[in-house]
C-alpha cells in the first residue's frame, strides 16, 4: 500500500498539471461563452414561488424586495411576525402579486417543515428557496468566558439551512428549482473574532457544494460571498448568552467596527440583495460581493502566510482601547443579523 501511495505521489502530481494545462484553454473560451449568454437569457421571476428565510431585516428584507419587483410571489419566513408584516406591505408594493408571511425558528426541524409544507400549500408549488437566516458572534476565541454559549451559532447558520432544503427538495426537483445560499466571505478569509461565525459559514459552503455534486443539474445552488454588508453591524440586536434578545446598538459598533471591520468599505443590503438576485437569474453558482474580494481569496490561496500576517497585524496586533476589550470579553453573546 505505502509503495502505491509512494508512486502515485510521483506520477500523479506532472499528469494533473499537463491535464490543467491542456483543460484549462477550451475551459476559460467555454466559460466566457457562458457568461455571454447568460447576460441575454436571465430567468423570468414573474410568477415564481420564492420562500425566503431571515426576511425581516438586512439581506433577506431587501431580497425581498428585489423579487418583487421582478413579479415574484413570495413566502417570507422569520421570528418576527410584526416586522414581516411591513416587509410583506412593502413588497407588494413593490409588484408581488402575492406575499404570505410565516413565523417560525429555523434552528427547530419542525417549524423548518411547517413552513415550507405552508408554502407549497398556499402556492401549490416552490420555485426558490433562498436560506439566508443567520447570526453573527464576534470574540477573540480565547477570551470566551463560555464557549458553549456560542452553538446556536451552528444550530442556525448550518442547520437552519439544511432543515429547509431536506423538506424543500422534492418540490425544487418538480420545479427544476433554485437554492439560494447566504453564506459569507468568513467562510474562507482569516477573520479574527469570526472563528466560530467563519466555521459556520465554511460548513455551509461545504454542503452545498457536495449537494450541487449529488443533485447535478435538477436543481441548481447559487452560494452567495458577502463581504461586510451595512445591514449586518447596524442592527444592534444580539442573542444573550441566558437566551434573551436584547439590544445594545453601541456593543455591536464597538465590537464590530473597531475589532473586526476596522478600515474594510462596508456595503449596503439593497445593492447585495440586487446583485446576488440578478447572479441568480442568470444561474451563477458563486456570487461574491463585493466583487474586489474575489482578489482577496486570490491572495489568501497564493500567499496564504502572507494574508495570514495582514489580518493579525490589522486586527489583532493594534492596540485595543479599554472600551474595546471590555465589549470583546461579553462578545461570548451572539449578534443576531
Amino acid at each position: 500500500m505505502e509503495l502505491i501511495h509512494l508512486v502515485m505521489d510521483i506520477v500523479l502530481p506532472p499528469l494533473l498539471l499537463i491535464f490543467v494545462l491542456m483543460v484549462l484553454p477550451p475551459y476559460v473560451i467555454y466559460k466566457l461563452v457562458i457568461t455571454i449568454i447568460r447576460m441575454f437569457t436571465v430567468e423570468d421571476l414573474s410568477g415564481k414561488v420564492v420562500l425566503i428565510t431571515g426576511a425581516s431585516s438586512g439581506i433577506g428584507e431587501q431580497m425581498a424586495y428585489e423579487y418583487a419587483r421582478k413579479g415574484a410571489r413570495l413566502a417570507l419566513v422569520a421570528r418576527r411576525e410584526k416586522k414581516l408584516q411591513e416587509v410583506v406591505e412593502k413588497a407588494r408594493e413593490f409588484g408581488s402579486p402575492d406575499a404570505i408571511v410565516i413565523c417560525a425558528d429555523v434552528s427547530i426541524s419542525n417549524d423548518c417543515k411547517r413552513f415550507v409544507e405552508e408554502t407549497v400549500n398556499h402556492f401549490g408549488r416552490l420555485d426558490h428557496l433562498v436560506n439566508n437566516a443567520g447570526i453573527n458572534t464576534a470574540f477573540y476565541f480565547e477570551e470566551s468566558e463560555d464557549i458553549s454559549s456560542s452553538i446556536p451559532v451552528m444550530d442556525i447558520n448550518f442547520w437552519g439551512s439544511v432543515y429547509p432544503t431536506s423538506f424543500a427538495l422534492p418540490h425544487l426537483k418538480s420545479t427544476k428549482g433554485k437554492i439560494v445560499v447566504i453564506g459569507s466571505a468568513s467562510a474562507w478569509l482569516y477573520g479574527p473574532c469570526l472563528s466560530i461565525y467563519g466555521a459556520s459559514k465554511a460548513a455551509l459552503e461545504n454542503f452545498y457544494q457536495t449537494l450541487r455534486v449529488e443533485l447535478g443539474s435538477s436543481v441548481k445552488i447559487t452560494i452567495a460571498s458577502p463581504g461586510f454588508i451595512e445591514s449586518e453591524i447596524n442592527q444592534g440586536k444580539y442573542l444573550a448568552a441566558d437566551g434573551t434578545v436584547q439590544v445594545d446598538k453601541e456593543k455591536i459598533d464597538i465590537v464590530v467596527s473597531q475589532a473586526i471591520i476596522g478600515s474594510f468599505p462596508v456595503k449596503s443590503a439593497m445593492d447585495c440583495a440586487k446583485n446576488i438576485v440578478n447572479g441568480v437569474r442568470r444561474g451563477d453558482r458563486y456570487v461574491i460581493d463585493p466583487s474586489w474580494l474575489r482578489f482577496v481569496y486570490v491572495t489568501k490561496v497564493l500567499i496564504p502566510e502572507v494574508a495570514e500576517w495582514f489580518f493579525r497585524v490589522l486586527f489583532v496586533l493594534k492596540p485595543k482601547t479599554t472600551t474595546v476589550n471590555a465589549a470583546v470579553q461579553t462578545c461570548n453573546e451572539v449578534v443576531e443579523i
